[in-house]
């Protein structure tokens, strides 16, 4: 089904990236602008990728013409020579009132599979994209409801998912959210244990949400993380404190994180994460590259053969 070059299951690409980690932004953080707009936008800026968020702004995930729009975004994506991963957080794309409402932990079985819908659709859209992975979270546990259903719940809402991941050949990459039922990267390994530790399950991980509540340091935090990581997010944010910030104005150290998921071998894109600072999403999408390419590892040099000269095959 997919049109674009598939990428490796660790977001490996075909051919070595021309920075050591590759950066994107999130459509979430430009909502105020069409999509294409968006997308020149990030390419202009040196971007080498999108987190494309199913909305209905920007690609509608519910639209009887999905399957055209995905195909023209495809060819887009091409000719501006973006890399892509596909997110489901839109806030309001199920249920008009509901914030990420339905999730695939409510009480009724109907809402729960409106919620995985959306996922096996978001992994057709990846698909034909190339996109490097499909992201989803848990939700919140609905009240009332117990611990034990919730996680069954989650892991029986997953699995036909999991079954379209392995066919397309995309990893599902869930992401530990605060204030969910899957909220640190410990609850991301109970989840992997209930399904039998399926090969197309995968992690996202937000650095933002690691300073906030992991019990190690971010950097440590993708480290530990590494084995399954097929996704990351990226903000400032404060310990304790679940609010994404434009960087420089929270407490993360970023040379050692970016080091640490440069050393990891981590190939997909690292996207920016600013989805409440949409209203000036271009000033802050122009601001953020050049912060976290000064923030990361510099390339490594090229090789060279006996002689002195770069090496034909690099």
């Amino acid at each position: 089904m997919s049109r674009r070059p598939k990428q490796g299951p660790n977001g490996a690409g075909d051919g070595p990236a021309t920075h050591p980690l590759r950066f994107g932004y999130g459509t979430n953080g430009l909502a105020d602008l069409r999509l294409d707009d968006a997308l020149a936008l990030l390419a202009d800026l040196g971007y080498d990728g999108v987190g494309l968020t199913l909305d209905h702004m920007h690609l509608d995930p519910l639209a009887d013409d999905l399957a055209a729009r995905t195909r023209r975004l495809a060819r887009r994506l091409d000719t501006l020579g973006l890399g892509v991963t596909v997110e489901t957080g839109a806030r309001y794309v199920l249920d008009p009132r509901r914030k990420h409402g339905p999730s695939l932990l409510d009480p009724d079985p109907q809402d729960r599979a409106r919620r995985t819908g959306l996922l096996l659709r978001a992994v057709d859209v990846a698909a034909e994209l190339g996109a490097h992975a499909v992201h989803c979270f848990s939700g919140v546990t609905p009240g009332g409801t117990d611990e034990d259903t919730a996680w069954k719940r989650l892991a029986e809402a997953l699995a036909p998912v999991l079954d379209a991941a392995a066919t397309a050949g995309v990893p599902l990459a869930v992401e530990p959210e605060p204030g969910h039922l899957l909220a640190t990267v410990a609850d991301f390994h109970t989840l992997r244990g209930a399904l039998g530790d399926p090969e197309h399950l995968g992690l996202t991980l937000d650095i933002g949400h690691c300073q906030c509540l992991e019990p190690l340091p971010p950097a440590d935090c993708v480290r530990a993380a590494a084995p399954w990581l097929r996704h990351v997010q990226i903000e400032d944010m404060r310990r304790g404190v679940h609010e994404h910030l434009p960087f420089g104005d929270g407490e993360i150290d970023f040379p050692p994180v970016l080091k640490a998921l440069a050393a990891t071998g981590y190939q997909g894109l690292t996207v920016v994460e600013l989805p409440r600072h949409s209203h000036a999403g271009p000033h802050y999408a122009e601001r953020s590259l050049p912060f976290l390419r000064r923030a990361a590892p510099a390339p490594p040099p090229p090789r060279t053969n006996r002689s002195g000269e770069p090496s034909a095959t690099h």
